[in-house]
């Protein structure tokens, strides 16, 4: 049976940390940013954990992790 390959695309968005867990960019952070407050800018600077088990699980089996 061959190995499977990885999800190219899944490589760049996601990021899995030492300990598992799954990080992603947050949607909305690219343009428009004089409107946002520069709290909410910074916070979706900032990677985020995926919390949905079910998503994160996909994610890692697409990164043949």
């Amino acid at each position: 049976m061959p190995k499977m390959k990885t999800k190219k695309i899944v490589r760049k968005r996601f990021k899995i940390t030492a300990s598992g867990k799954v990080m992603h960019r947050t949607q909305g952070a690219r343009h428009l940013r004089s409107k946002k407050s520069k709290s909410h800018q910074r916070r979706q600077d900032a990677p985020q954990e995926i919390t949905n088990i079910r998503y994160s699980r996909m994610v890692k089996r697409f990164l043949n992790t």
